[in-house]
């Protein structure tokens, strides 16, 4: 069965998107959405996207906090898991009609890593790559295999020719440009020549990675580590990603990163990544 027709996702599809034409997607690693929940609060109700992928929740399923979420506005469907990971999409005066819950390749692996929606006509993949570290070793061997998986899934999703929007955090600063001048960084598995070759090789399937298509030249950080005054001294990664399909690139309007949300008080590590569509 073709993508198009599971759950008849395409054809349940409000026709409009945010009342100015646009729809703004954003990711979010949270880091623990329940010790985060007012920022998160915070942002949503001033941000106001469409649609937000969360990563590192940090709660079991039960212990998400849905009644907070609705009572701002958005619906949401959720991946979780106690002590890591965890995965989750709002969606804005929109219910998200889930069509995968994990990633595909790997049946015996259970970690709440990625989680599969489509909303507004769009299908959002979001996702959380393993960290890796330390290299070499197990942790690494398992973000490549995850990476691999991921790369395969989303070649089947572009084959679909349907609009597709992978967001999360991939774990990856991508080239030189992407992380601050320091060599401390240069065993870490964020910056690693396979981890940098498995990015390049999703991004060439013909994904948009629309930060860096839009900002060409500008770091646009989005994760400063809780050490040695990082977020003050500007000493970022570019880790958390959106990735448009080329069916949709076409509608790229702006792409950003809060990065007064790092700032605030009880902050999570990452801040958020954000884009709007035009309709």
């Amino acid at each position: 069965m073709r993508l198009r027709d599971r759950a008849g996702w395409m054809e349940r599809a409000p026709p409009a998107w945010a009342p100015d034409g646009m729809m703004k997607i954003a990711t979010f690693n949270i880091n623990n959405i329940n010790k985060r929940l007012p920022n998160l609060l915070a942002w949503l109700t001033r941000a106001k996207p469409e649609v937000v992928c969360l990563q590192e929740l940090k709660a079991a399923g039960s212990e998400f906090p849905r009644v907070a979420i609705e009572k701002a506005g958005y619906r949401a469907v959720w991946n979780g898991e106690r002590s890591w990971n965890g995965v989750a999409i709002l969606a804005r005066r929109a219910e998200p009609v889930v069509t995968r819950m994990r990633l595909p390749g790997d049946p015996a692996d259970r970690q709440s890593r990625y989680i599969e929606a489509a909303v507004k006509g769009v299908l959002i993949g979001c996702v959380y790559l393993p960290n890796g570290n330390p290299q070499p070793g197990p942790k690494f061997d398992y973000k490549l295999k995850w990476f691999a998986r991921l790369n395969a899934h989303a070649k089947a999703l572009i084959a679909q020719d349907v609009p597709v929007v992978l967001a999360g955090d991939f774990n990856v600063a991508p080239t030189p440009l992407d992380i601050y001048p320091s060599k401390s960084w240069a065993k870490d598995a964020l910056v690693q020549p396979a981890s940098r070759a498995a990015y390049a090789k999703l991004v060439k399937q013909g994904w948009t990675d629309c930060l860096r298509d839009l900002h060409p030249q500008a770091p646009m950080f989005t994760f400063w580590h809780y050490m040695r005054q990082r977020f003050e001294r500007d000493a970022g990664l570019r880790l958390d990603h959106i990735l448009l399909s080329p069916n949709l690139a076409p509608r790229l309007h702006k792409a950003g990163v809060d990065r007064d949300v790092r700032a605030a008080p009880n902050a999570s590590d990452h801040a958020p990544v954000w884009v709007t569509l035009r309709d």
